[in-house]
């Protein structure tokens, strides 16, 4: 979203007195960069479906501030046909069925294993994707993840890496199988970044999307409670994601959708949980704190599903919302012919307007209403993971003889 100058340059300033340089990092972006201007790296980005231009990283920044989303396509200008003669519809359930297992886990959702993570993972610098603290944050992000799965006594069973990439900060996928390889996927970004010069200024990302990253992380911990999950009696592949690069142009999601099209592989739906935690704004208008369902650019039908998770299992209502074209991960997803949808903390025109600057920090966040996500991610990873899509999808063809 757009910030004003108002707002940013009283922020900017201590920042850059206070900036501290690590040796290893290894990105540099200049206000003022050396060289001829053909010698700049350029970029393919789409703006909208058809819309494309070539510009350099500081238009990137600049058009971000304006409020413009895109897809950087320059890695992955293919990604629409890699399976379009392949999609079919996916049948959703027609209600949440799985209260008698699901209900039980919520109790154990946890707002001080939340902020314990998310306290940590704000104490990096920055966390954008080309630099060094992005690297560490990355590699701090695994790690944790794969203490949560020892902590389950599900190491045997249920196994989470690293997807490499060129920049540097890798996204991560832990995987619990199930009966089938169809795959549930959970997504939020790991990356943050600071607008005005990304490689300088502290990013904290609190809310962007730390607050997504550590909603997601919870219902991880949670769900690997559930004996049956972790013995893989559900039906369904569970997966969780944590990208990088999603403030360069959805570059992490890009690159493992790419993958999975081009393996076959067949992902039945996609939750992206991008920013779960402010609500001020929401309540200073005199709204009712709720959870924001986006309706532009998803899957109609497994958004329906989530509106009726939300009702099922949440103790706020949700709100309708739009935020445009490839406004968060999900939008890979879609590209590829995947089923996706996208939650986030309010009306998008009340969300966090601290994000992308030093001031998105955990004291500006509610790790209530972050609960309220987490329940919603649990409650939908459990109800899908158990669904009979086959059995669905029959139905749905009769149905309609």
């Amino acid at each position: 979203m757009r910030l004003s100058n108002t707002f940013i340059l009283p922020l900017l300033l201590p920042a850059v007195g206070a900036r501290f340089v690590e040796v290893s990092e290894a990105d540099r972006v200049s206000l003022f960069p050396g060289g001829k201007p053909e010698d700049v790296e350029k970029y393919h980005i789409e703006l909208s479906p058809g819309e494309t231009r070539w510009v350099t990283e500081d238009e990137k920044w600049e058009l971000r501030r304006d409020g413009r989303r895109f897809f950087d396509i320059t890695d992955h200008p293919d990604l629409a046909t890699l399976r379009a003669s392949t999609v079919k519809k996916t049948v959703f359930p027609k209600k949440p069925t799985m209260q008698k297992e699901v209900k039980p886990l919520l109790t154990n959702l946890s707002k001080t294993e939340m902020e314990d993570h998310l306290t940590k993972l704000t104490s990096f610098h920055t966390r954008y994707y080309k630099s060094d603290y992005g690297r560490q944050s990355s590699e701090w992000l695994l790690s944790q993840v794969q203490d949560t799965i020892k902590a389950a006594g599900a190491e045997d069973y249920v196994r989470a890496v690293h997807f490499p990439h060129s920049w540097g900060q890798n996204s991560i996928i832990a995987t619990i199988p199930g009966k089938t390889n169809s795959t549930i996927v959970i997504g939020a970004h790991q990356d943050s970044i600071n607008l005005w010069l990304p490689s300088v200024l502290a990013a904290p990302g609190a809310d962007d999307d730390g607050s997504g990253t550590v909603t997601i992380l919870e219902a991880f911990r949670v769900i690997l409670q559930s004996a049956d999950i972790v013995k893989g009696q559900h039906e369904n592949t569970i997966e969780f994601h944590w990208y990088s690069a999603e403030e360069g142009g959805l570059l992490g999601s890009q690159a493992i959708f790419a993958s999975y099209a081009k393996a076959g592989r067949d992902v039945k739906a996609m939750l992206q949980q991008d920013m779960t935690g402010y609500v001020t704004r929401t309540l200073d208008a005199g709204k009712v704190e709720s959870v924001g369902v986006i309706v532009d650019y998803v899957d109609p039908n497994l958004t329906e599903f989530i509106k009726k998770v939300i009702v099922e299992y949440c103790a706020i209502p949700f709100v309708e919302t739009k935020c445009g074209y490839a406004c968060s991960d999900h939008a890979s997803a879609s590209k590829a012919g995947y089923p996706s949808a996208f939650v986030i903390e309010s009306a998008f025109e009340y969300s966090d307007n601290k994000i992308h600057t030093t001031e998105d920090l955990i004291k500006y966040l509610s790790f209530d209403h972050m609960l309220q996500h987490a329940r919603m991610t649990l409650a939908f990873a459990y109800e899908l993971a158990n669904a009979d899509f086959a059995k669905l999808e029959k139905e749905a063809y009769l149905g309609d003889l």
